[in-house]
């Protein structure tokens, strides 16, 4: 199991290995893409959103047809 002690062991070799300023660098980056990712997800529902709508009116607009063609008949 890993414990906090092993975990400051593991950042201090990681910082000796890649040092502090390539470290922030890589943190900027991940927190970009994390940012990123959100957006994406965000205006991805918005489009889910939108494209339930416009099935919704497809699928009203076919009950009226068919009600009207019903009493045609």
């Amino acid at each position: 199991m890993i414990t906090v002690p092993k975990l400051l062991i593991l950042l201090a070799i990681i910082m000796v290995v890649f040092g502090t300023k390539k470290l922030r660098n890589i943190g900027t980056d991940l927190g970009e893409a994390i940012r990123g990712f959100r957006t994406a997800l965000k205006e991805g529902e918005g489009e889910k959103i939108a494209e339930a709508d416009d099935v919704k009116d497809k699928i009203i607009e076919g009950e009226t047809t068919a009600s009207k063609t019903d009493e045609k008949v």
